[in-house]
């Protein structure tokens, strides 16, 4: 038999038909590169039309927002052994904009711009309804969750929640029995978390799929989990919370999915539960009170297509809204060198560690919303800003230089 070289194995993984090895290596590298996160990868896709070019540019860009370094990216070689480990393993990534990534998921603004999963692909793309709550549920909480899953898979919906402790191991085994269900997990895919869920997460593996964005070798850390999930909220047609404490990720999850436009639905609890606290308010707050299947089925939209959630085209070639046709150096030249700075320190100047809507901070400037476009870009690579959800900004405090 002929040896398999790296490259073929690359085409092998990523597959021939969706994208070539090279440009799945620049599509990571440009997701991994410091300072860069799934709305500024967007940003810069549809700036400069490939991977390659973007990471050319990057260095200009974060100078020009004030970074005396060039923004870390990893080498051809990293993100080629990053590709060949998931292989290993039997798993893939999948590519924001490409064929086999999850259509609903794909539109959100953040989306991740590379996942990998373990399991069939096209489970991610399946009509789903995510089953989120406490780690710490009760009893019947989780009986509710798991009988709430397993009647929703046999009705031929994916079940998808995070793998944690409670309610979502309870609505992932109940889904089992029909399998159907994915699980979203903080970590990298070789980082089962909790780990007694180490042998469910190997089950899900083999009759639906585990996605994870973070690479392999990622232990999960506090900070993953909000990231894992959106992930959960974009691929779900709605999103059931069950026993869901104030303030709690699950509510997070939440919010999300009332941001994407997913339904959401709440199982009641006894008000004499804190742990029920915080679903009862989302009732309060107009979510479907949910206590049977038939309260899902009667509130999911029959095609999210046809319901005003079309799929456009994610990197249409030339500029996003508010941006230039031509690269920054180029961006209105009455404005570069002489204005930009200018333009950079106005903007500042509105930002503080409270997110600001985009809208509004180029309706208080007196500038182009091209020049305050490509300056926020050019602070988010410099370390000076993050984007949001919701086309907001916020002042990043500490940046390194």
């Amino acid at each position: 038999m002929r040896p398999v070289g790296r490259a073929a194995v690359l085409v092998r993984l990523i597959g021939t038909r969706h994208l070539n090895a090279r440009l799945a290596v620049d599509h990571l590298r440009l997701a991994r590169a410091e300072g860069v996160g799934p709305v500024t990868y967007r940003r810069l896709l549809q700036r400069y039309g490939s991977p390659a070019a973007a990471i050319d540019a990057l260095p200009e860009l974060a100078r020009a927002g004030g970074r005396r370094g060039a923004p870390a990216v990893p080498s051809i070689g990293r993100a080629e052994r990053e590709i060949a480990a998931l292989e290993r393993i039997g798993a893939r990534l999948l590519v924001l904009d490409q064929p086999d990534y999850p259509p609903l998921l794909a539109l959100i603004e953040d989306a991740p711009p590379v996942m990998a999963v373990l399991g069939d692909p096209n489970a991610l793309s399946a009509r789903a309804v995510a089953i989120v709550g406490g780690r710490n549920a009760s009893t019947n909480g989780k009986r509710v969750a798991e009988a709430l899953a397993r009647e929703l898979a046999e009705a031929g919906f994916s079940v998808v929640s995070g793998l944690a402790r409670g309610v979502d191991a309870a609505a992932h085994r109940g889904a089992l029995a029909a399998g159907r269900t994915v699980a979203a997990i903080a970590g990298g895919l070789d980082h089962p978390y909790p780990p007694e869920n180490t042998e469910l997460q190997a089950e899900i593996a083999a009759c639906g799929a585990v996605v994870a964005e973070a690479p392999l070798g990622t232990a999960p850390q506090a900070r993953h989990f909000p990231r894992r999930n959106r992930i959960i909220a974009g691929l779900a047609l709605g999103v059931i919370v069950v026993e869901a404490a104030p303030r709690s990720g699950s509510l997070i999850t939440a919010r999300m999915a009332q941001e994407y436009g997913r339904e959401l639905f709440a199982v009641p609890g006894s008000p004499l539960d804190p742990r029920c606290r915080g679903s009862n308010d989302l009732i309060r707050q107009g979510a479907q009170l949910t206590e049977t299947l038939a309260d899902v089925l009667d509130n999911l939209p029959d095609d999210p297509l046809r319901e005003g959630l079309s799929r456009a085209p994610l990197f249409v070639r030339g500029p996003p809204p508010g941006l230039d046709e031509r690269p920054p150096r180029a961006v209105e030249p009455a404005e570069r060198p002489r204005d930009m700075p200018a333009v950079r320190s106005h903007v500042l100047d509105l930002l503080g560690p409270s997110p600001t809507l985009v809208d509004d901070l180029i309706r208080g400037c007196q500038f182009s919303p091209a020049a305050v476009m490509a300056t926020l870009l050019e602070l988010e690579l410099a370390g000076r800003v993050e984007t949001l959800p919701g086309n907001r900004v916020t002042l990043v405090a500490d940046h390194g230089q």
